[in-house]
């Protein structure tokens, strides 16, 4: 398989289709081989527009998924980001590309394993292994924080570790129709929700919706 091609096609016909326009954020979707962070015998759907199991009955997002989100983030060289749900490494890989220092928490200990293998080459990501689905309580704020997994309800405690001018990304609501926020911290006690677009995503482990019961 021409992985190179693949990743072009990728590009091309899934990402840039759905608005992802910005020529750093399409350069660095090229230049980072999708396929290098699944399994072998998954590397021949690496570029296909699915969601795609990585184990622990984890998924990572589908390609313009995972594009649309970064383009919304608008990272900065300067940015310290809180990755939640380091998966299969690649989004934090794109990250730890365009931002000064990425903190990535992981629940399962067999994927942060091999996303460390995976991400060597990079030397401004830490990495923790914990359930931070509804907060991380580390006492630091950040520039950007983004969820690589749905949430039912917009945990309180992300937007209160941003700083100002912060922006909080994550998909969020009741499947099948969920949808992608972007929050912003405009002051201390001030923040802005722009909803990006209609999706459906996995959850992140123990952020699904409480059950209800009808009598």
């Amino acid at each position: 398989m021409n992985f190179d091609q693949a990743r072009f096609f990728m590009v091309e016909q899934q990402i840039r289709p759905w608005d992802v326009l910005d020529p750093k954020i399409l350069d660095l979707l090229m230049d980072t081989p999708r396929h290098l962070f699944v399994c072998e015998a998954q590397q021949a759907l690496a570029y296909s527009d699915i969601e795609l199991p990585i184990g622990e009955g984890e998924a990572m997002m589908a390609p313009k998924i995972e594009g649309k989100l970064l383009q919304a983030l608008a990272l900065t060289e300067t940015d310290h980001v809180l990755e939640v749900g380091t998966g299969s490494g690649y989004m934090t890989a794109l990250l730890a590309s365009m931002a000064q220092e990425i903190t990535t928490i992981e629940l399962h200990r067999s994927l942060q394993d091999k996303a460390k293998s995976r991400l060597q080459a990079f030397d401004n990501i830490t990495f923790h292994l914990g359930d931070a689905s509804q907060d991380w309580d580390d006492g630091k704020t950040y520039d950007a924080i983004i969820l690589t997994g749905a949430v039912a309800e917009v945990p309180q405690a992300f937007q209160q570790k941003l700083r100002v001018g912060g922006r909080l990304i994550l998909v969020c609501g009741r499947s099948p129709a969920m949808s992608a926020q972007l929050i912003t911290r405009v002051t201390e006690t001030q923040f802005s929700c722009e909803s990006l677009f209609e999706t459906d995503l996995k959850y992140l482990t123990n952020s699904q919706p409480k059950k209800t019961f009808s009598f």
